[in-house]
């Protein structure tokens, strides 16, 4: 299926930027590279697509010198070199912003710049150098701000910043998408392209083929570690180049409207909740229902209250109040997180590892965490190993875990096949009311399509579930309501077809003001 298009950013030049001629990656139970090659040309903005799993991630730290390929080669402008270190791949020119920030909340803007620079900082002229770049590249910056009073779009942008301050001439981006409004997204794709006319080249990594088509000059895709195919992605359609992904026809969510409304399951009535320290955000008397067999979507820009509701909706912060939230028709505010389980309630952290799973036990030990009283455990309170990891391993098929089995670490799984296998568990255990974060946020698009789907079928049969998201499309794809969260309010939630991207998008980015209204009521 390997495809090739002659359409480039730039005129011909004499060597590419950076050429990795049959990379391969070796793990003990995985193959995660073998004998990839790809090249980049300077000004380009090369897309690298995949699976989960299918070794984008492996691929991306061996040029910024993080592991070691145990075969292959490495060009830099025509020269072979050997990255050993990620220093050493910044004094080359590579600079790499990764999908997690990695910046420290009580510092300013300039302070965690400077811990990121290779050497010695005068902090005045840095912190003047801050402000001509990021105001060059349309990526304004106070650089004297505290990191906890940025909204998630600027901390991307002091991570950006750094790795412009260092003049790179290839800049790695990993999912640079995953937390940003509609607004914010066109605001850096407005800086990429600067960068590649200025002759910067760009690996761009996404599981959003809408932003591949529209921004990147050449796809490489990858798919159980090899080159599956190469092309120029604006020639394709989204549906053509998943099915280079997947080797296979992308599944289609099927989303009709909800025919069979219940009664309300989650009930939460003018929760308020002082944030606990000065980096979180205080909720102002939240009010939202959940009815079974409907989906509700919460909107919003990372760091507006998400998380703790989300603490408090799942058990983990209990309320003063019981009445604050109701499961099932019971006064559940002050019940922890296993009472909350008894009572019906299951939940999907955003956090996959620490949160959602420990990372250095196994799958099946993992499944055991929040399933041990479903017939996992014997008379006495015994551990029936095999009825655990018969479970676990029936999770694992039916959700494509890829994994060496159920003694697997969780640690030892890409960041999307342990979301697969959280919400993949949790789903398994029969939920009546079902609280998601993030769900598909790092999955790939076939493994997205798969849960989407199984959440819209737990919807059908008469699950309630809340599910609250940064992807905007998929809030649309599958919720029949939607709420915007917004500096600790929620906004009154809207059917989803009597609203669009556009205003929520607006809303998510503060340009209009929310009201709190409790919830209307009224469904699609």
């Amino acid at each position: 299926m390997t495809q090739a298009h002659s359409t480039q950013a730039h005129p011909p030049q004499a060597h590419p930027r950076l050429e990795l001629r049959n990379i391969s990656k070796y793990y003990p139970t995985i193959i995660a590279n073998k004998a990839v090659s790809l090249s980049v040309m300077p000004g380009e903005i090369h897309a690298v697509l995949g699976e989960n799993g299918a070794g984008k991630s492996t691929l991306m730290k061996a040029v910024y010198g993080v592991i070691k390929p145990e075969e292959g080669e490495i060009f830099w402008d025509g020269v072979a070199v050997n990255i050993s270190s990620p220093a050493q791949a910044r004094k080359l020119g590579i600079g790499m912003v990764f999908q997690h920030f990695s910046l420290f909340d009580t510092l300013t803007v300039v302070q965690n710049i400077s811990l990121a620079m290779d050497s010695k900082q005068d902090m005045g002229q840095l912190a003047q150098r801050i402000s001509e770049v990021s105001a060059r590249y349309g990526l304004p910056l106070n650089p004297h701000r505290l990191v906890h009073d940025l909204s998630v779009g600027e901390r991307q942008r002091v991570e950006i910043v750094r790795c412009l301050l260092q003049q790179p001439r290839l800049l790695i981006m990993d999912e640079p998408t995953s937390v940003l409004t509609p607004q914010a997204v066109n605001k850096l794709f407005a800086t990429l392209r600067r960068l590649a006319d200025e002759g910067c080249s760009i690996l761009y990594i996404s599981h959003k083929l809408d932003e591949i088509r529209a921004l990147c000059h050449k796809a490489t895709v990858l798919r159980m570690g090899q080159v599956t195919g190469v092309t120029d992605p604006r020639q394709e359609t989204s549906k053509s180049l998943a099915e280079m992904m997947i080797g296979k026809e992308l599944p289609v969510c099927d989303h009709p409207p909800a025919q069979h409304i219940g009664s309300e399951r989650l009930v939460v009535t003018q929760l308020s909740r002082a944030a606990d320290d000065q980096f979180g955000t205080s909720l102002k008397a939240i009010d939202l229902r959940v009815r079974g067999g409907e989906i509700l979507g919460i909107a919003g820009v990372s760091g507006n209250g998400q998380q703790e509701l989300l603490s408090a909706l799942s058990g983990e912060k209990p309320s003063e109040q019981p009445q604050d939230i109701q499961l099932n028709g019971t006064a559940a505010g002050r019940l922890n997180p296993a009472q909350r389980r008894q009572l019906g309630l299951r939940f999907i952290p955003e956090e996959r590892l620490g949160r959602g799973a420990v990372p250095e036990m196994s799958l099946a030990h993992n499944a055991l965490l929040t399933g041990h009283s479903q017939g996992m455990r014997r008379w006495g309170g015994f551990i029936d190993y095999r009825k655990m990891r018969a479970f676990s391993k029936a999770c694992i098929d039916k959700f494509n875990v890829k994994c060496s089995g159920p003694e697997a670490e969780a640690k030892s799984l890409s960041g999307g096949n342990v979301q697969k296998y959280i919400v993949g568990r949790e789903i398994m255990l029969k939920p009546e009311i079902l609280i998601v974060a993030q769900p598909t946020w790092g999955v790939d698009v076939g493994a997205a399509s798969f849960i989407r789907q199984t959440l819209v079928d737990l919807r059908d049969e008469g699950v309630a579930l809340l599910v609250v998201s940064e992807e905007l499309d998929e809030l649309f794809e599958i919720c029949d309501r939607i709420a915007v969260m917004s500096e600790g309010r929620l906004s009154a939630a809207k059917p989803i077809r009597a609203t669009n991207l556009e205003e929520i998008g607006l809303l998510m980015g503060g340009e209009m003001h929310t009201d709190s209204t409790p919830l209307a009521q009224e469904v699609a």
